[in-house]
Order: structure tokens, then sequence, then C-alpha cells
């Protein structure tokens, strides 16, 4: 088989069969396109002309590269490359898998960066105008929007792309919320009064009047245009909020979802509680935010104990 035609059907396989996003699909297609051109270079295009020296030394160059790849881009690089001889091999494409004695590099795990509950304020004020407030009546459109989205994204922990997928419908459940996460697994996530307040004056005040300007959509968050709001456009509006709001540390989507997760559990919640709301299989992954209410409980403790010193 051609290693083109291999590819080309196991995208569709992990899109369609599986249900992986748009955006782990679109990762594995930029990896793959990697691997092909590197056997493509030494004139290999059938995949049983694929040996485990074959992928070996392209692991191998890879590592090696300068400058040097991040161990979690390489991790994934390797993983998209077992995933497609796998597939191959469940299929009965080939006999044998050439990427089974493929070991990727442990990436290092690094601590979620969480905002304060203090900077998380100033973060949402800096987005726009909190609803009832005096300065709610002039505001911009765009700041209501915004402010109604970061509020959203804080509110229940969501991934960046969760959010802009939203339709209006998913929001008529009264305080919860319907969310559609990886592999199109569906979960309700509570959502608090002021999120609710934040949407609310989005939906009666600026929706409408943008959602005229085109075709209608069901989506929840819109353009100005009236176009669903992407994830980067998503990005972009935290990045001009933390800028307004002084915030010096990189600010991203996924910032509000650890803030989210943090907070949580410094305030009690049960780490399997936590997990649920997120939309983690496992609860392994969860628990490397518990390393952060754990470094807070640390100098809680250091500075109230008497002989904590």
């Amino acid at each position: 088989m051609k290693l083109e035609r291999a590819v080309q059907t196991y995208l569709r396989h992990v899109a369609l069969e599986r249900g992986l996003s748009d955006h782990t699909v679109d990762a594995y297609r930029r990896d793959l396109a990697v691997y092909t051109a590197w056997l493509g270079e030494r004139g290999i295009d059938e995949v049983e002309a694929v040996t485990s020296a074959t992928v070996a030394e392209f692991a191998a160059e890879r590592a090696a590269a300068e400058p040097p790849p991040a161990a979690s881009s390489l991790a994934r690089l390797q993983s998209s490359v077992r995933g497609l001889h796998r597939f191959l091999v469940r299929e009965g494409s080939v006999p044998d898998d050439p990427s089974g004695r493929l070991r990727p590099p442990r990436a290092p795990q690094r601590l979620p960066k969480a905002l304060s509950i203090g900077q998380v304020e100033q973060l949402l004020d800096a987005a726009g105008p909190a609803p009832g407030s005096a300065d709610a009546a002039g505001a911009d459109p765009a700041a209501v929007r915004d402010r109604a989205l970061l509020e959203m994204l804080y509110a229940t922990g969501a991934r960046v792309s969760e959010i802009v997928q939203l339709d209006v419908d998913d929001t008529a459940h009264g305080d919860v919320l319907r969310l559609r996460g990886k592999g199109s697994k569906e979960r309700m996530v509570p959502v608090g009064s002021y999120a609710r307040a934040a949407v609310d004056a989005y939906l009666t005040r600026v929706r409408p009047g943008w959602v005229a300007k085109r075709r209608a959509t069901p989506r929840l968050f819109l353009g100005v245009r009236g176009a669903p709001l992407s994830r980067q456009s998503a990005w972009l509006i935290i990045q001009a909020a933390a800028e307004r709001a002084g915030l010096t540390a990189h600010v991203s989507p996924h910032t509000l979802r650890h803030s989210f997760a943090t907070h949580l559990l410094q305030g009690g919640a049960d780490v399997r509680v936590v997990q649920e709301l997120l939309g983690h299989a496992s609860v392994a992954t969860t628990q490397i935010y518990t390393h952060v209410s754990v470094d807070a409980l640390r100098d809680v403790y250091a500075t109230a104990h008497p002989r904590a010193r």
C-alpha cells in the first residue's frame, strides 16, 4: 500500500470512527506529513518498506534536530507514527508493526500556571463591564460579548474549542451548560450566576443585532459581522484583556481552565468532581492540579503554624 493512501485512510479512521476533534486530526496530519516527507527523501513510498530500523532512525534524527524539539512535540510526533502503524496492522495491511519498539521521551511534568482569584477578577473587568454595573449601559457590544466569553471560560473550566462550539440551545438548561468535549463526549457543567448574567446580557443586547447581519447560525458566540467566533479570535480576546489588565504572565484560554481547577481544589472540591467537570478521561490527568493546591497549603502552614520554621 502506498504511504499517502495509508495516511489518508488512517486520518479518516481517527476523524470518523474514533470521533477525534478537528484540532487533533490536524495535528496528526501535520506530524505524518513530516514522517512521510522524511521517508520520501529515502525513496520509501510503500508501507511494506518501512522497517523497525527505519522508524528508529527517524526518531533519532528528529530528537537530534537543531534547535532541539520540545519533549512534548517529539512525543506527539512519535505517537502519531505509532498510531499509523498500529492501525495498519489491525487492518491487515501489514503483518508487523515497525514502530513497536519506539519509546517516546518522557515529557517533563509542568505545573499549570494558574491566576489568583484577584487576577481573574482583573482579567474579567478588563474584558468588559459586569452586567448591572454603572458602565454596563453604554458598553461597546464587543466588550459585552468578551465579558460573557471570559466569564463562561472561568465558570465552567471548558476548553476554548468547547466554548466556541456552543449553540444557543446549549445554554437553555437553567444553571447547567451542555458541553461537547474530546471525542464528541457530552457533559453537563454547572454555571454560576455571574456567568449566566453576562451571557444573558450578551444574548439580549448584542447577539440579535450581529446574527441579523448574515445567514442565521445557532452558535452562541459570534464575531461583529455575525460569523461564529473562532478559537483564534477567542485567544486574541483573552490576550487583549490580559494586556489591559496589566497581567505580565502569559495568559491563554487554558490559563482560565487551570485557574478554574486550582480554585475549586483550593476551595475543598473533591478531585474526582473536578475530573468530571473538566471532562478528563482519567483522574490521573486531573491530579496534576493537586500539586498546585499542596503548594498553597504549604504556604499557609509555614505562615500559620508556630513551629513550622
